[in-house]
């Protein structure tokens, strides 16, 4: 309960205000998804030293969509603002905002990521289609910054190199190198790799043996292992199988 308190307390000093002047996200702030992201920062085991407030007006910024119909065409489509609302604009009469994805641009003119004019910086949009011998073999995603790579590695790897069918690709467990924190990323010896519960405990240890920095992910925190939809088709007989991520919202619809 005092943990608690001190999460309400931190958001009622940045949102409560006078409701004359200031509009207060009164509906975001009580509402189940926000408490239940804001749950997440309670550790039973250690005191917070730092209690943010809260985002209440924050939320998924990226969504997937994957479609194939019954003669064999698909669209593998993702939208993304980037970061929280993106970049703050709106296109005028339409509502429609504007990412920021040149906040992954480097400021360091010798970098081939520079900063100019008339250029695509880094980003991790990998919207997929996969086929064999000329036909739709698969139209998937998963979302998740730089897991996305990583996760549409381990999903493709088990749907072809496994056999599985989509559902069963998506619900395996997943592993993450962490690839933007400073000095936890690819480049250290070892990386730092979350690996999400249910991974067998043999292969986590001779891991660990091998150098690896091991951290065990469970319960919510496994959204950070993406989101991702898979339909796959067969060119032989025309069935369409798919599959809708288990870690976040979504769903898998046939008609």
């Amino acid at each position: 309960m005092y943990k608690r308190q001190r999460l309400g307390f931190a958001d009622a000093q940045q949102w409560v205000c006078d409701p004359r002047v200031t509009q207060i996200p009164l509906e975001q702030l009580v509402s189940t998804p926000y408490a239940d992201r804001r749950r997440q920062r309670i550790d039973p085991q250690r005191a917070a030293t730092k209690v943010p407030y809260g985002d209440p007006l924050a939320g998924p910024d990226t969504v997937y969509l994957s479609v194939v119909d019954g003669e064999g065409n698909g669209c593998s489509f993702i939208n993304s603002l980037y970061m929280g609302t993106g970049s703050g604009l709106v296109v005028p009469g339409t509502g429609v905002s504007l990412q920021n994805r040149a906040a992954t641009f480097r400021l360091d003119p010798a970098h081939p990521n520079a900063l100019a004019p008339n250029k695509r910086p880094y980003q991790t949009i990998i919207p997929a289609m996969t086929v064999r011998n000329g036909e739709l073999h698969a139209a998937y995603g998963v979302m998740g910054g730089y897991m996305q790579p990583q996760g549409h590695f381990q999903v493709l790897s088990n749907l072809v190199d496994l056999g599985m069918a989509p559902q069963q690709a998506l619900d395996m467990p997943r592993w993450q190198l962490v690839a933007d924190s400073p000095g936890m990323g690819a480049q250290e010896p070892g990386g730092l790799l979350l690996i999400e519960e249910g991974w067998d405990y043999a292969i986590l240890a001779e891991l660990a043996r091998r150098g690896h920095q091991l951290v065990p992910v469970d319960g919510f925190g496994r959204v950070s292992f993406g989101g991702g939809q898979v339909i796959t088709r067969n060119p032989a007989t025309g069935v369409i199988t798919g599959g809708s991520e288990p870690r976040k919202d979504g769903a898998a619809v046939g008609w």
